[in-house]
């Protein structure tokens, strides 16, 4: 992903879930995941893709269930 293409959907993001402390990552090297973080804790991970000349973005959230309050 583009630096823009990663700026533009972190604004989304941020709009979308109303946190202002998210941040989408962009990988230290090409071929990796884009990563979603929120204050400073990854969370997820952004997958673009391209299909029929559409693009999507596929936002996936990880929660681990030790994260969770008790039942």
């Amino acid at each position: 992903m583009s630096t823009s293409e990663i700026t533009r959907l972190q604004t989304c993001l941020r709009r979308l879930l109303g946190s202002k402390g998210l941040t989408v990552n962009a990988p230290p090297r090409a071929g990796l995941s884009v990563e979603i973080a929120v204050n400073d804790e990854v969370i997820g991970t952004v997958h673009k893709d391209e299909d029929e000349g559409e693009t999507s973005y596929i936002l996936n959230i990880v929660v681990l269930e030790e994260d969770l309050p008790p039942a």
